[in-house]
Protein backbone atom coordinates (compact mmCIF):
# COMPACT_ATOMS: atom_id res chain seq x y z
CA UNK A 1 0.00 0.00 0.00
CA UNK A 2 1.15 3.36 -0.91
CA UNK A 3 3.58 2.46 -3.15
CA UNK A 4 3.58 2.08 -7.26
CA UNK A 5 2.63 -1.12 -8.70
CA UNK A 6 5.26 -3.00 -10.17
CA UNK A 7 4.48 -4.65 -13.65
CA UNK A 8 6.55 -7.43 -15.31
CA UNK A 9 6.03 -10.09 -17.82
CA UNK A 10 6.63 -13.69 -18.44
CA UNK A 11 7.73 -15.14 -22.06
CA UNK A 12 7.53 -18.83 -23.07
CA UNK A 13 10.72 -19.97 -24.80
CA UNK A 14 10.05 -23.63 -26.10
CA UNK A 15 8.82 -26.51 -24.35
CA UNK A 16 10.15 -29.83 -22.50
CA UNK A 17 9.92 -33.05 -23.91
CA UNK A 18 7.17 -33.40 -21.26
CA UNK A 19 5.33 -30.52 -22.54
CA UNK A 20 5.78 -28.24 -19.67
CA UNK A 21 6.48 -24.95 -20.93
CA UNK A 22 10.02 -23.26 -20.46
CA UNK A 23 9.07 -19.72 -19.03
CA UNK A 24 11.57 -16.68 -18.28
CA UNK A 25 10.19 -13.75 -16.17
CA UNK A 26 11.47 -10.08 -17.05
CA UNK A 27 13.95 -8.15 -14.28
CA UNK A 28 12.99 -8.17 -10.85
CA UNK A 29 10.67 -11.21 -11.51
CA UNK A 30 11.41 -15.24 -11.02
CA UNK A 31 9.69 -18.00 -12.35
CA UNK A 32 9.84 -20.44 -9.03
CA UNK A 33 7.69 -23.56 -10.50
CA UNK A 34 6.00 -24.33 -13.84
CA UNK A 35 3.47 -27.46 -14.41
CA UNK A 36 1.07 -28.28 -16.88
CA UNK A 37 -1.61 -26.67 -14.80
CA UNK A 38 -0.01 -23.53 -12.70
CA UNK A 39 2.97 -21.21 -12.86
CA UNK A 40 4.51 -19.57 -9.63
CA UNK A 41 5.89 -16.43 -9.57
CA UNK A 42 7.69 -14.35 -7.16
CA UNK A 43 8.71 -10.52 -6.59
CA UNK A 44 11.87 -11.66 -4.36
CA UNK A 45 12.36 -7.71 -3.73
CA UNK A 46 8.92 -7.81 -2.25
CA UNK A 47 8.85 -10.90 -0.71
CA UNK A 48 5.63 -11.81 -2.26
CA UNK A 49 4.54 -14.84 -4.89
CA UNK A 50 1.52 -15.31 -6.74
CA UNK A 51 -0.12 -18.76 -8.31
CA UNK A 52 -1.74 -18.73 -11.29
CA UNK A 53 -3.91 -21.53 -12.75
CA UNK A 54 -5.26 -22.62 -15.52
CA UNK A 55 -8.66 -23.28 -15.81
CA UNK A 56 -9.75 -27.08 -16.38
CA UNK A 57 -12.87 -25.80 -17.84
CA UNK A 58 -13.97 -22.83 -19.66
CA UNK A 59 -17.68 -22.03 -20.99
CA UNK A 60 -17.90 -19.00 -23.54
CA UNK A 61 -20.47 -19.70 -25.41
CA UNK A 62 -23.05 -18.80 -22.75
CA UNK A 63 -23.00 -15.21 -22.30
CA UNK A 64 -21.24 -12.46 -24.67
CA UNK A 65 -20.54 -9.69 -22.33
CA UNK A 66 -19.12 -9.48 -18.53
CA UNK A 67 -20.91 -11.85 -16.62
CA UNK A 68 -21.78 -9.77 -13.46
CA UNK A 69 -22.97 -12.78 -10.81
CA UNK A 70 -23.45 -16.41 -11.41
CA UNK A 71 -24.39 -19.09 -8.80
CA UNK A 72 -24.56 -23.09 -8.61
CA UNK A 73 -27.26 -25.34 -7.30
CA UNK A 74 -26.86 -27.24 -3.87
CA UNK A 75 -26.79 -30.83 -6.35
CA UNK A 76 -23.64 -28.75 -8.56
CA UNK A 77 -26.11 -29.82 -11.85
CA UNK A 78 -26.82 -25.80 -12.96
CA UNK A 79 -25.34 -23.05 -13.14
CA UNK A 80 -27.18 -19.52 -13.34
CA UNK A 81 -25.88 -16.22 -14.00
CA UNK A 82 -26.48 -12.66 -15.21
CA UNK A 83 -24.50 -10.45 -17.68
CA UNK A 84 -24.07 -7.31 -18.69
CA UNK A 85 -25.51 -8.63 -22.28
CA UNK A 86 -29.08 -7.98 -20.53
CA UNK A 87 -30.08 -11.69 -20.22
CA UNK A 88 -30.30 -14.36 -16.81
CA UNK A 89 -29.34 -17.59 -17.55
CA UNK A 90 -29.79 -21.28 -16.13
CA UNK A 91 -27.60 -23.68 -17.97
CA UNK A 92 -25.70 -27.68 -16.93
CA UNK A 93 -22.91 -26.70 -15.12
CA UNK A 94 -20.77 -30.02 -16.23
CA UNK A 95 -20.90 -29.11 -20.37
CA UNK A 96 -22.54 -25.03 -20.14
CA UNK A 97 -25.10 -26.06 -22.10
CA UNK A 98 -27.96 -23.30 -21.58
CA UNK A 99 -31.65 -24.70 -20.38
CA UNK A 100 -33.91 -21.81 -19.60
CA UNK A 101 -33.58 -18.06 -20.27
CA UNK A 102 -34.94 -16.33 -17.42
CA UNK A 103 -36.95 -12.79 -19.06
CA UNK A 104 -38.62 -10.29 -17.17
CA UNK A 105 -36.68 -8.05 -15.93
CA UNK A 106 -36.47 -4.55 -16.74
CA UNK A 107 -32.92 -2.83 -17.11
CA UNK A 108 -30.05 -4.83 -15.89
CA UNK A 109 -30.16 -8.01 -13.31
CA UNK A 110 -27.54 -7.27 -10.39
CA UNK A 111 -27.96 -10.91 -8.95
CA UNK A 112 -29.03 -14.41 -8.93
CA UNK A 113 -28.92 -17.39 -6.52
CA UNK A 114 -30.41 -20.82 -5.91
CA UNK A 115 -32.50 -21.59 -3.34
CA UNK A 116 -31.32 -24.47 -1.00
CA UNK A 117 -34.02 -26.65 -3.08
CA UNK A 118 -31.68 -26.13 -6.43
CA UNK A 119 -35.57 -26.04 -8.43
CA UNK A 120 -36.08 -21.91 -7.69
CA UNK A 121 -34.18 -18.98 -8.49
CA UNK A 122 -33.77 -15.44 -6.64
CA UNK A 123 -33.16 -12.33 -8.63
CA UNK A 124 -32.69 -8.77 -7.84
CA UNK A 125 -32.37 -6.18 -10.58
CA UNK A 126 -31.72 -2.36 -11.42
CA UNK A 127 -35.40 -2.75 -11.80
CA UNK A 128 -36.04 -2.77 -7.93
CA UNK A 129 -37.65 -5.62 -8.62
CA UNK A 130 -36.85 -9.05 -6.36
CA UNK A 131 -38.48 -11.71 -8.38
CA UNK A 132 -38.35 -15.77 -7.97
CA UNK A 133 -38.19 -17.97 -10.85
CA UNK A 134 -38.34 -21.94 -11.37
CA UNK A 135 -35.22 -23.57 -12.78
CA UNK A 136 -37.63 -26.42 -14.26
CA UNK A 137 -40.20 -23.85 -16.71
CA UNK A 138 -38.09 -20.13 -16.29
CA UNK A 139 -41.75 -18.91 -15.39
CA UNK A 140 -41.99 -15.75 -12.66
CA UNK A 141 -43.67 -17.12 -9.59
CA UNK A 142 -43.43 -14.46 -7.99
CA UNK A 143 -42.68 -10.36 -8.00
CA UNK A 144 -41.70 -8.52 -4.89
CA UNK A 145 -42.47 -4.51 -5.65
CA UNK A 146 -41.29 -2.19 -2.42
CA UNK A 147 -37.38 -1.34 -3.05
CA UNK A 148 -36.82 2.24 -4.33
CA UNK A 149 -33.06 1.73 -5.91
CA UNK A 150 -31.73 -0.81 -7.89
CA UNK A 151 -31.37 -4.17 -6.13
CA UNK A 152 -27.78 -5.33 -5.71
CA UNK A 153 -27.28 -8.34 -3.19
CA UNK A 154 -30.28 -11.15 -1.92
CA UNK A 155 -29.86 -13.68 1.06
CA UNK A 156 -32.20 -16.54 1.57
CA UNK A 157 -33.09 -17.46 5.19
CA UNK A 158 -32.90 -21.27 5.86
CA UNK A 159 -34.94 -22.93 3.62
CA UNK A 160 -36.42 -20.15 1.85
CA UNK A 161 -39.37 -19.61 3.20
CA UNK A 162 -38.39 -15.78 4.12
CA UNK A 163 -35.57 -13.96 1.83
CA UNK A 164 -33.61 -10.65 2.21
CA UNK A 165 -32.73 -8.02 0.11
CA UNK A 166 -30.74 -5.24 -0.11
CA UNK A 167 -30.86 -1.57 -2.42
CA UNK A 168 -29.56 1.51 -3.36
CA UNK A 169 -32.02 2.45 -2.15
CA UNK A 170 -30.14 2.22 1.28
CA UNK A 171 -32.58 0.13 2.86
CA UNK A 172 -32.51 -3.91 3.64
CA UNK A 173 -35.85 -5.82 3.44
CA UNK A 174 -37.21 -9.20 4.50
CA UNK A 175 -39.71 -11.06 2.39
CA UNK A 176 -42.31 -13.30 2.38
CA UNK A 177 -42.26 -15.64 -0.52
CA UNK A 178 -45.86 -17.49 0.16
CA UNK A 179 -48.00 -14.23 0.59
CA UNK A 180 -45.32 -12.07 -1.84
CA UNK A 181 -44.61 -9.70 0.97
CA UNK A 182 -42.64 -7.41 2.56
CA UNK A 183 -42.50 -8.41 6.36
CA UNK A 184 -40.49 -5.21 7.10
CA UNK A 185 -37.17 -3.09 6.76
CA UNK A 186 -34.64 -4.88 8.07
CA UNK A 187 -32.54 -1.33 8.61
CA UNK A 188 -32.14 2.14 6.38
CA UNK A 189 -28.96 3.08 5.78
CA UNK A 190 -29.19 6.71 4.45
CA UNK A 191 -26.52 5.08 1.52
CA UNK A 192 -26.48 2.11 -0.91
CA UNK A 193 -26.32 -1.14 0.97
CA UNK A 194 -23.86 -3.30 -1.85
CA UNK A 195 -23.57 -6.38 0.08
CA UNK A 196 -25.72 -8.82 2.63
CA UNK A 197 -24.88 -12.20 4.13
CA UNK A 198 -26.98 -13.65 7.12
CA UNK A 199 -25.90 -16.59 9.37
CA UNK A 200 -26.56 -17.55 12.83
CA UNK A 201 -25.29 -15.37 15.63
CA UNK A 202 -22.87 -16.43 18.20
CA UNK A 203 -24.59 -17.27 21.90
CA UNK A 204 -23.00 -14.84 23.36
CA UNK A 205 -23.78 -12.24 21.26
CA UNK A 206 -26.55 -9.83 22.61
CA UNK A 207 -29.20 -9.20 19.24
CA UNK A 208 -31.34 -7.12 20.81
CA UNK A 209 -35.51 -7.51 21.47
CA UNK A 210 -37.92 -6.85 18.95
CA UNK A 211 -39.85 -3.59 19.73
CA UNK A 212 -43.19 -5.50 18.45
CA UNK A 213 -43.73 -8.91 18.66
CA UNK A 214 -42.87 -10.85 14.87
CA UNK A 215 -45.23 -11.60 12.29
CA UNK A 216 -45.94 -15.60 11.97
CA UNK A 217 -44.99 -15.56 8.53
CA UNK A 218 -41.04 -15.17 9.99
CA UNK A 219 -39.58 -18.23 9.65
CA UNK A 220 -35.82 -18.77 10.67
CA UNK A 221 -35.02 -15.33 11.69
CA UNK A 222 -34.38 -15.42 15.22
CA UNK A 223 -31.19 -16.60 16.32
CA UNK A 224 -29.66 -14.58 12.98
CA UNK A 225 -26.80 -11.67 12.01
CA UNK A 226 -27.65 -9.56 8.97
CA UNK A 227 -24.49 -8.18 7.58
CA UNK A 228 -24.60 -4.82 5.54
CA UNK A 229 -21.65 -3.85 3.15
CA UNK A 230 -22.30 -0.38 2.86
CA UNK A 231 -21.29 2.39 0.26
CA UNK A 232 -20.18 4.89 2.96
CA UNK A 233 -17.30 2.59 4.26
CA UNK A 234 -19.21 0.65 7.06
CA UNK A 235 -19.99 -2.62 7.68
CA UNK A 236 -23.14 -3.10 9.95
CA UNK A 237 -23.94 -5.97 12.03
CA UNK A 238 -28.15 -6.03 12.57
CA UNK A 239 -30.09 -8.45 14.75
CA UNK A 240 -32.31 -10.14 11.82
CA UNK A 241 -35.61 -10.74 14.33
CA UNK A 242 -35.15 -7.41 16.34
CA UNK A 243 -33.95 -4.77 13.67
CA UNK A 244 -31.37 -3.49 16.30
CA UNK A 245 -27.75 -2.63 15.58
CA UNK A 246 -25.35 -4.96 16.54
CA UNK A 247 -22.22 -3.29 15.55
CA UNK A 248 -20.72 -0.44 13.37
CA UNK A 249 -17.74 -0.98 11.99
CA UNK A 250 -15.79 1.60 9.73
CA UNK A 251 -13.43 1.01 6.99
CA UNK A 252 -11.21 1.94 4.11
CA UNK A 253 -13.58 2.76 1.62
CA UNK A 254 -17.03 1.50 0.69
CA UNK A 255 -17.49 -2.30 1.52
CA UNK A 256 -18.45 -4.20 -1.42
CA UNK A 257 -19.30 -7.67 -0.22
CA UNK A 258 -19.37 -9.48 3.57
CA UNK A 259 -19.65 -13.39 4.40
CA UNK A 260 -19.64 -15.46 7.21
CA UNK A 261 -16.53 -18.21 7.99
CA UNK A 262 -18.64 -19.23 11.06
CA UNK A 263 -20.49 -17.87 14.24
CA UNK A 264 -18.00 -15.74 15.42
CA UNK A 265 -15.85 -14.44 11.94
CA UNK A 266 -16.81 -12.66 9.04
CA UNK A 267 -15.07 -11.55 6.40
CA UNK A 268 -15.58 -8.39 4.44
CA UNK A 269 -14.71 -6.43 1.07
CA UNK A 270 -13.50 -2.72 0.45
CA UNK A 271 -13.50 -0.66 -2.93
CA UNK A 272 -9.68 -0.01 -2.24
CA UNK A 273 -8.59 -3.44 -2.11
CA UNK A 274 -8.93 -5.09 1.77
CA UNK A 275 -10.22 -7.69 3.23
CA UNK A 276 -11.04 -7.69 7.12
CA UNK A 277 -11.73 -10.18 9.00
CA UNK A 278 -13.72 -9.80 12.03
CA UNK A 279 -14.57 -11.03 15.59
CA UNK A 280 -18.46 -10.53 15.66
CA UNK A 281 -17.88 -10.21 19.26
CA UNK A 282 -15.77 -7.55 19.44
CA UNK A 283 -15.06 -5.60 16.06
CA UNK A 284 -13.35 -2.83 17.21
CA UNK A 285 -10.52 -4.00 15.70
CA UNK A 286 -9.80 -6.65 12.79
CA UNK A 287 -8.49 -9.77 13.53
CA UNK A 288 -6.32 -9.54 10.26
CA UNK A 289 -6.61 -7.31 7.26
CA UNK A 290 -5.61 -8.89 4.04
CA UNK A 291 -4.25 -6.12 0.97
CA UNK A 292 -2.84 -8.32 -1.98
CA UNK A 293 -3.61 -5.43 -4.77
CA UNK A 294 -5.60 -2.31 -4.80
CA UNK A 295 -8.06 -3.45 -6.90
CA UNK A 296 -11.67 -3.70 -5.42
CA UNK A 297 -12.79 -7.00 -3.69
CA UNK A 298 -15.65 -7.79 -5.42
CA UNK A 299 -16.90 -11.11 -3.70
CA UNK A 300 -15.89 -13.69 -0.79
CA UNK A 301 -16.69 -17.43 -0.21
CA UNK A 302 -15.97 -19.17 2.34
CA UNK A 303 -13.40 -22.28 1.56
CA UNK A 304 -12.11 -25.30 3.49
CA UNK A 305 -10.62 -23.66 6.23
CA UNK A 306 -9.82 -20.42 4.49
CA UNK A 307 -11.73 -18.34 1.39
CA UNK A 308 -11.71 -17.63 -2.08
CA UNK A 309 -11.78 -13.39 -3.15
CA UNK A 310 -12.20 -12.27 -6.56
CA UNK A 311 -10.62 -8.89 -7.11
CA UNK A 312 -11.42 -6.28 -9.99
CA UNK A 313 -8.00 -6.93 -11.54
Amino acid sequence: PGKPTLYGSVTRRGLSSEGVPDIMASEGFLVQEVTKKSILISCPHENVSTKFLAPYTTFSRIHQKSITCLDISSGGGLGVSTSTDGTMKIWQAANGEIRRLLEGHVYDVNCCRFFPSGLVVLSGGMDAQLKIWSAEDASCVVTFKGHKGGILDTAIVDRGRNVLSCSRDGTARLWDCGKSACLGVIADCGSPVNGIAVGAADDSLNLGTPEHPPSEREIGTEGKILLLAREDKKLQGVGLQSRQLVFLFVGSDAFNCCTFLSSTYILAGTQDGNIYQLDVRNTSTPIQVVHRSGAPVLSLLPYRDGFIASQGN
